[in-house]
C-alpha cells in the first residue's frame, strides 16, 4: 500500500475523524510514516503558535517584528504571506498599481481594486527588497483592530459586508464557527530623499516634485468566520474584505512607479510585470514565491479567480474580486476542498 500523503497526515493531526481508516491503520503500523506524522505534529504546534490571533493587535509594533525577521530559514506558509503587505503591498497598490482621475479631497484616486494577478517573485528576491521605510515615512492612521464578535449578524452589521452561507462542509470540518470583524486600515507612504541618500548612494536622482509626495492606501473593513482545528489553526476560514484602493496628492502615477521600481532592486522580468499593471489601474498585484505557493487561474461564479496552494498540498486558499469587495476561502484542505467551498457559498 502507497504510504498517505502529507495532506492526509497533517488532517490526521488536525481532525482524525475526517481520516479514512485504511489511512489511520496504515500510518500506525508504518515506522516510516510515524516519523513523517511526528515532523507534521512539530510543524502544526509551530504554526498554531504562528497563527495564533490576538483581539486588537499592536499593528505597529507587529511590523516592526516582521521587518526585523529576514533570515533565510524556512517558515510556513501563512507566516511568511504576512510579510508581503509590509515590504511589497503598500508599494505594489500605492505605486505600482495604475492611474484614473477620481477626485478626494485634494488626493486623486490612482487605484481601485477589481481583480487579482499573481506576481511570481523567488525567495531570495522578495527577501532582499528593502521596506518602504528605507524610501520614507510609512503612518498607520486607521488600524484594523481584529478581535471576536459575537456572530454573523454582529460582523455584518459591524463592517456592513454580507457573509455568504457554506452549503457544505468539507470532510473533518466541524461545527459552528467562529466570528471575527476587522476595521479599515489606512496607511500613509510619504517619499523623503534624504532617507533614500541615507539608504543608497547609488540611487538615481528624485524627479522633481516627488520629495515628500504622499500616497495613500485604504483597505477594510473586514469579517471572517472561522472554523478551528484540533491544533488551533483554522481548518477553514470564510472571509470578505472591502478591497484596496489607493491615493495620491498630485504627482504624475508613471513618475513615482518608475523611480520606485529603480530602487527596488527587483528583477527585470518582476519589474516588467508591475509595471504593465498601470495600464488599468484596477489589478492588484499578490506576491507568490514558487519556493513555498504554486498559482492558477479559476473560476467561481463567474469570477475570474486565483488558487494558492503550498507546495507541500498542505493549505490552500483561492480569492477573488466582485464589486470592490474580496472574499476569500482558506484552511488546511486541498485546493478542490477550497473550490468547492468556494463554489457553494450563497
Amino acid at each position: 500500500m502507497r504510504h498517505p500523503s502529507e495532506g492526509v497526515l497533517r488532517r490526521l493531526v488536525d481532525e482524525p475523524a475526517g481520516v479514512a481508516d485504511a489511512d489511520r491503520s496504515h500510518v500506525a503500523d508504518c515506522p516510516i510514516c510515524q516519523g513523517r506524522l511526528a515532523s507534521v505534529r512539530r510543524d502544526a504546534a509551530f504554526a498554531a503558535d504562528t497563527l495564533h490571533i490576538e483581539v486588537d493587535p499592536d499593528v505597529d509594533a507587529a511590523w516592526g517584528r516582521l521587518d526585523m525577521d529576514k533570515s533565510p530559514r524556512p517558515r510556513p506558509w501563512l507566516r511568511r504571506t504576512k510579510r508581503t503587505p509590509i515590504i511589497a503591498g503598500l508599494a505594489a497598490v500605492a505605486v505600482l498599481a495604475g492611474a484614473s482621475t477620481a477626485a478626494a479631497a485634494d488626493w486623486l484616486q490612482i487605484f481601485r481594486t477589481e481583480k487579482i494577478a499573481p506576481v511570481t517573485v523567488h525567495q531570495a528576491d522578495l527577501m532582499a527588497m528593502p521596506d518602504l521605510t528605507s524610501w520614507g515615512d510609512v503612518e498607520i492612521t486607521e488600524r484594523p483592530r481584529i478581535h471576536a464578535v459575537t456572530g454573523q449578524a454582529a460582523a455584518e452589521k459591524e463592517t456592513g459586508l454580507d457573509l455568504p452561507d457554506v452549503t457544505h462542509l468539507p470532510r473533518g470540518v466541524t461545527g459552528n464557527p467562529q466570528y471575527q470583524a476587522g476595521r479599515r486600515i489606512t496607511a500613509t507612504f510619504t517619499f523623503r530623499a534624504a532617507k533614500i541618500r541615507a539608504f543608497t548612494s547609488s540611487a538615481p536622482p528624485m524627479p522633481p516634485g516627488l520629495d515628500g509626495s504622499r500616497f495613500r492606501l485604504t483597505a477594510g473593513p473586514g469579517a471572517a468566520a472561522v472554523w478551528d482545528s484540533n491544533q488551533g489553526v483554522p481548518a477553514l476560514i470564510v472571509a470578505r474584505v472591502v478591497a484596496p484602493t489607493a491615493y495620491s496628492t498630485g504627482v504624475p502615477f508613471a513618475t513615482a512607479r518608475d523611480y520606485l521600481l529603480s530602487l527596488s532592486g527587483l528583477p527585470a522580468d518582476v519589474a516588467g510585470q508591475l509595471r504593465s499593471f498601470s495600464a488599468d489601474g484596477r489589478t492588484l498585484p499578490l506576491h507568490v514565491m514558487p519556493e513555498e505557493l504554486t498559482s492558477k487561474p479559476a473560476d467561481v461564479g463567474g469570477n475570474p479567480a486565483t488558487l494558492l496552494t503550498s507546495t507541500d498540498e498542505v493549505l490552500a486558499t483561492v480569492l477573488w474580486v466582485d464589486d470592490g469587495v474580496v472574499t476569500l476561502v482558506a484552511g488546511s484542505l486541498s485546493a478542490d476542498e477550497v473550490l468547492t467551498v468556494a463554489r457553494g457559498l450563497r
